[in-house]
């Protein structure tokens, strides 16, 4: 019991008294309401990219630079399922999060994980090759920076503590 109070007690001292307010201001402004829409873009947007690259309709003059190249064709594949999983993730914490299921947090904290190590790992793959074209840069960014803005708003006071029980 001690140690679940010394547990509880550190978060909320660390926390000014008004976490939600406190949360909303330093974020600009971000909810948890705005999570669904940004879920929704990646989820639809992975799907839609998937089901784009495995019926080869990228115009040729937007493909990656070796792009035929069979290194690069694995490597490309090779974030389809964690891809998938994002999707799949995301998509699951909306529906758990309408049917007021509280385990939705830690599905949407899994989904923002995913889609951050996934925009990372494309960026650093871009920037070792030295390949700076926006067209791909400009998705694995947005990949890579919003979860950013949303992960502090799951692991917030309320959340640690619904976790720690």
């Amino acid at each position: 019991m001690r140690n679940e109070e010394n547990r509880e007690s550190l978060f909320t001292d660390l926390e000014p008294k008004n976490t939600k307010r406190y949360l909303y201001s330093k974020l600009g402004g971000l909810t948890l309401k705005n999570l669904k829409f940004f879920l929704m873009i990646t989820d639809i947007g992975f799907i839609l990219y998937w089901s784009i690259t495995l019926f080869h309709l990228i115009p040729e003059n937007s493909l990656f630079k070796d792009y035929n190249n069979p290194i690069l064709v694995a490597w490309n594949f090779s974030f389809l399922p964690l891809d998938l999983l994002i999707s799949f993730t995301g998509i699951l914490s909306l529906l758990w999060y309408q049917k007021g299921k509280e385990n939705w947090k830690i599905i949407a904290l899994m989904s923002l994980i995913m889609t951050f190590c996934s925009g990372l790992q494309a960026i650093v793959f871009w920037i070792i090759r030295l390949d700076f074209d926006l067209t791909w840069w400009i998705p694995n960014l947005f990949l890579l920076v919003y979860p950013m803005f949303f992960i502090p708003l799951i692991i917030s006071n309320k959340t640690v503590k619904s976790l720690n029980r």
